[in-house]
């Protein structure tokens, strides 16, 4: 019987006609990014359905076609709550069933999702006053016009991570080493795609945002890989 799902080396054949760059570390960081959550068999191997492969498929599109960041896409995504819709497209593919994306007369990305204080505490299950501590050590920033300060998808993220670390008993003022190291990371993977990036060529520019999303990726699985290692003799038997 022909299984209804397809596993993540079976996803990279289908997907790689059209997008020769994805691969299997990409499908993963777009993962850990959480621009895809697919579902896990019992041993822990991933399950892709349709609709993971159309979000898959919007997702690398907006990237190659109109070379937006990850955080733009996540919020369309996020505006989405249904998921791509698999309406046929122009082209013989199914059609992720978004629009395309608002742009500014100047090709940019138009205005992104943007948090209050208090929505942000809401969205991220802190109290006010936990947000207030988790940025007051550089680990949220937000952007104030006309005296209003407004938070995006990524101090979104950073907020829900920094939850999760408290109601493990880590305090907010342990997170700062996690900011350092990432301004160092941050840093050295500068040096690699700053260059590439500062081009007009929109290909070249593409070819930066991939780097961008492959070093990232390395970068948290040598860090998990270092930390883990680390951490082993904790679970040997005594």
């Amino acid at each position: 019987m022909e299984r209804p799902f397809l596993s993540i080396g079976e996803v990279l054949a289908v997907l790689q006609p059209e997008f020769p760059d994805v691969t299997i570390s990409k499908i993963r960081f777009l993962e850990a990014q959480g621009l895809i959550d697919p579902e896990r068999t019992a041993s822990g191997y991933r399950k892709f359905y349709d609709a993971d492969l159309r979000r898959l498929r919007f997702i690398l599109r907006e990237q190659k076609e109109h070379f937006l960041p990850l955080r733009v896409i996540k919020d369309r995504l996020a505006a989405e709550p249904a998921g791509p819709a698999p309406n046929p497209g122009v082209d013989g593919h199914a059609s992720t069933g978004l629009q395309p994306s608002p742009t500014l007369a100047d090709g940019s990305p138009g205005p992104l999702v943007e948090f209050s204080l208090e929505e942000l505490a809401g969205a991220s299950g802190l109290l006010v006053e936990q947000v207030r501590e988790i940025e007051s050590f550089g680990l949220l920033h937000g952007r104030t016009r006309s005296g209003v300060t407004r938070y995006g998808a990524d101090a979104l993220d950073v907020a829900r991570l920094a939850a999760a670390f408290l109601r493990h008993g880590v305090e907010a003022r342990h997170l700062r080493m996690y900011r350092s190291a990432a301004e160092r990371e941050v840093g050295i993977i500068e040096q690699v795609v700053l260059p590439l990036a500062k081009q007009r060529n929109p290909k070249v520019r593409a070819e930066a945002q991939g780097k961008l999303d492959e070093l990232v990726s390395l970068g948290a699985r040598l860090r998990d890989a270092l930390v883990r290692s680390a951490l082993a003799p904790l679970a040997e038997p005594r």
